[in-house]
């Protein structure tokens, strides 16, 4: 049984933060750490004490991870970020809090009727801030091998302290002198001071002798030599004297704090507004999930007739809001997954086309099939979105260009401090920020009609269904427009419209924009949506200031119409096939910009110049790069050869942001390339990437060194041999969730059981005690419009007969998860006592 854990994180806002600036004001931004490790990090609020950051993340983690971390800090020009305060969850505390899964209690894997449930639990409220204390923030573990012993003279202890590491850097230079103090009741012992590194060997055996009086525990501390006053706390581990009686503690043993009372600031630090949300999931063998998958695959290949009353209907029926959400992007990752994205989106299309009397209504809900062509687009398109829309947003964003149709908005001053010329009038600002935004439309324009070989096949098929289902809907003369609009709809306003007003969400950018370029980003996405809706609302409404852009947009719109026709004129059918683990072909890129890539064994350079600017291009068969983009010359390192993607220590070369890619050659022997981000943001990415493209490769390596090998050692251990074992762990589960995640079918299957098991109840209610009982909006909506669908008496009965297949799935499912849990704790009772 495999398992699966991840954190779905949601940065809201701050506010009563404290003033950190001369200005009496904060530059706040927020890192977010899991286990101590920096997955994301916030854009910086500029001047604000009630900042507002509104970042989302999903971040799959390891099943061991202990806890989450969000530190607020103030952006300084000179000198170092201060810290200003911090939240630290630790990962029972999100299970446990009752205002988990979007107001759902939480769950766990055994519950009351002894039945297997996936965790979903979370966090959504108001925290204050805390102080940030030395010596609680430890990171880091320590190996130990203890005995107990009797001779002669009595019992006597014996703690073999063999190393530790990624203990947390307490000198300017980033590293510690690290040293254990061992204490069994009033005696204690040291160890030596081992100099510069976050990874001491010291192998060495500590004896301390039995004193008379009860049983004592053994605590070992873990401290930075300093110097020039006190030592710095960097840990402990402490055993009872039970577990040193039972069962004599060895292997890695996780530091932790001292035992304190958690301090409250009062709210004197401000407070932050978190999202958390764990979702952990025990997947069950493929051959479980098959007849829910078939009852799913059989609604959508079923005839026309069948779509209200299929098993597929009745899911939809139960689930709505952000649920349905998720639901539709888990169905949409699994019928892409079977080859049949295409069959469900027409089986949604035909149910939503079927219900709509009003074609101005069409496809404007947030209903299943709105919510999954949104989804599929996103999960399909985005090589093909940033192929259209990134040379004119990096314009946008480099140029800085100031922009401004509405007068009330307008800043004539801002003008008159960057001219010699005095204030300009209304018009000339006016005039100018028309030439400037059609000088950007022009080329988005240019780029949408021109891409129609470059749209995916997948995404034009889909476009083409829905086309001929609406031709059908409403075949009269004066609804000629909707066959257009309801395409445009979607790729327009559901797609390259939101890419344009905020493009960090789609991976357009690193960073969110500042105000300026959001305002001018947002003038391009109502003028590409006015384009979408091809201009059936120009001059309209409240914002007739985008009047000078109107001749532009009507002359666009034939353009778009000719664009639309020839994105549906495709031959092919989609073909059903195995399992599909990837959503794009090995070949595409899927990441691509310039790093710093550190010169093959630099002789005689200072570090700084060791390191080249190249462009790199990643897709799942390779990570290459050249000096350019235009270069035609290419070097590449084969993804299958990948077997470790990590970070590496800022102490190895004196720089920030750089990972090392480590590979496997065909005699067996390692070669590493270290290569330099801009920032924590952009590293984040190209490791989360990177481990994600390698995924599958085998023989991954379990520990590395975050370190270089430089002046015959390596930097972070200190070991004299370049073959040394490595260091410290690797963190290849540790990635971002995104648009690239390679498909699991049994874990889109297994969320789809989830949902319905939430609405078993409900399902039973609604369809089998009284099923003429149908309260929710769909169905309300529905009878206002006349709608006929699952009226009848032997639509009901179907659909009665198709909610009881689904209870007996989910039945057979739940005996499979009870069996297989029994099965775990069984081993675990069976097994000896892990550490």
């Amino acid at each position: 049984m495999a398992k699966s854990s991840s954190l779905n994180v949601r940065v809201v806002e701050g506010r009563a933060l404290p003033a950190k600036d001369v200005s009496g004001s904060s530059d706040p931004y927020c890192i977010v750490k899991v286990d101590d490790e920096v997955v994301a990090r916030t854009a910086t609020v500029w001047r604000s004490l009630s900042p507002f950051w509104g970042e989302e993340y999903t971040i799959h983690v390891p099943l061991d991870f202990h806890h989450l971390a969000f530190y607020v800090l103030d952006e300084d020009t000179v000198g170092r970020d201060d810290i200003i305060g911090k939240i630290s969850l630790s990962k029972d505390a999100i299970a446990a809090d009752p205002r988990g899964g979007r107001g759902a209690a939480p769950f766990s894997w055994a519950d009351g009727i002894g039945v297997a449930m996936p965790t979903f639990a979370g966090i959504d409220s108001w925290i204050n801030l805390s102080r940030v204390d030395p010596d609680a923030e430890v990171q880091g573990e320590i190996c130990l091998d203890v005995q107990m012993l009797e001779d002669a003279r009595g019992r006597c202890l014996r703690c073999h302290v063999l190393q530790a590491r990624d203990l947390a850097p307490r000198d300017i230079t980033g590293t510690s002198d690290p040293f254990a103090r061992v204490f069994w009741g009033s005696q204690s012992l040291e160890t030596s001071t081992i100099k510069k590194t976050r990874f001491p060997h010291w192998d060495e055996v500590l004896e301390l002798r039995e004193m008379p009086g009860s049983p004592a525990p053994l605590r070992v501390e873990l401290w930075d030599w300093d110097m020039v006053g006190k030592n710095d706390f960097l840990g402990m581990v402490e055993f009872p004297p039970q577990v040193l009686q039972q069962n004599a503690p060895s292997g890695w043993f996780r530091l932790l704090p001292f035992p304190r009372a958690e301090e409250d600031s009062g709210g004197t630090l401000g407070a932050v507004r978190l999202k958390v949300r764990l979702i952990e999931d025990r997947i069950l063998p493929s051959q479980h999930y098959q007849p829910l998958t078939e009852l799913l695959m059989e609604s959508v290949l079923g005839p026309a007739e069948e779509d209200a009353v299929s098993p597929l209907a009745v899911l939809e029926e139960l689930t709505s809001g952000d649920c349905r959400q998720d639901l539709a992007t888990k169905l949409v990752k699994l019928f892409l997954g079977q080859g049949l994205a295409g069959s469900f989106l027409d089986y949604l299309t035909r149910r939503e086309v079927t219900r709509t009397t009003d074609p101005n209504t069409l496809f404007r809900s947030n209903s299943l099939a709105s919510k999954a062509m949104e989804q599929f687009m996103k999960l399909v398109g985005m090589p093909y979105l940033h192929e259209v829309l990134k040379p004119v947003i990096n314009r946008v964003f480099e140029e800085k260009k100031y922009m401004e149709l509405d007068p009330c908005k307008m800043d004539l001053g801002r003008t008159r401090r960057i001219s010699f010329k005095g204030a300009p009038s209304e018009e000339h600002v006016r005039d100018a920020s028309l030439g400037l935004l059609t000088g950007y439309l022009g080329p988005i324009v240019d780029a949408i009609v021109g891409s129609v070989g470059r749209c995916p096949p997948a995404m034009r098929l889909v476009f083409k269904q829905l086309r001929q289902r609406v031709e059908e809907r409403f075949p009269q003369a004066e609804h000629e427009d909707v066959k257009y609009l309801a395409i445009s709809g979607f790729l327009f306003l559901r797609f390259f419209a939101p890419a344009i007003l905020t493009p960090k969400l789609f991976d357009l950018r690193d960073q969110h924009a500042d105000p300026q370029t959001s305002r001018s980003l947002l003038l391009l996405a109502k003028a590409v949506q006015s384009i979408g809706n091809l201009g059936q609302q120009l001059g309209q409404g409240k914002e007739l200031w985008m009047a000078p852009l109107h001749p532009f947009l009507l002359q666009s719109i034939s353009r778009v119409r000719h664009f639309l026709d020839q994105l549906v004129d495709v031959d092919g059918e989609e073909e059903a096939g195995g399992p599909v683990r990837a959503l794009v072909a090995p070949s595409v890129i899927v990441r691509e910009g310039y790093l710093l890539k550190r010169k093959e064994e630099p002789a005689s350079l200072a570090t700084r110049f060791a390191f080249k600017k190249r462009y790199f291009w990643l897709s799942g068969e390779t990570l290459s790069y050249s000096k350019s983009p235009e270069w035609q010359m290419r070097s590449s390192i084969p993804v299958s050869h990948i077997c470790a993607v990590e970070r590496v220590d800022e102490g190895a070369f004196q720089l920030p942001h750089v990972m090392q890619v480590m590979t496997r050659g065909a005699a067996g022997g390692l070669h590493t390339a270290y290569l330099q981000c801009k920032n924590v943001n952009e590293l984040n990415q190209w490791l989360s990437a990177l481990r994600k493209a390698s995924a599958p490769n085998p023989d991954k390596l379990a520990s590395c060194h975050p370190g270089a090998f430089r002046s015959s050692r390596w930097t972070c251990c200190l070991q004299a041999e370049r073959s040394a074992a490595g260091c410290s762990r690797t963190h290849s589960a540790v990635t971002l969730g995104d648009w690239s995640d390679p498909l699991d079918p049994d874990a889109e299957i297994q969320m789809v059981y989830r949902q319905l098991l939430l609405r078993r109840d409900q399902l039973r209610m609604k369809f089998q005690e009284d099923p003429n009982t149908d309260s929710s909006p769909e169905a309300d909506a529905e009878k206002d419009s006349g709608a006929t669908e699952g009226a009848c008496p032997d639509a009901l009965a179907r659909k009665r007969e198709a909610a009881g297949r689904l209870l007996e799935v989910l039945a057979d499912l739940d005996r499979a998860h009870e069996e297989f849990q029994q099965r775990e704790q069984q081993k675990a009772a069976l097994g000896p006592l892990g550490h």
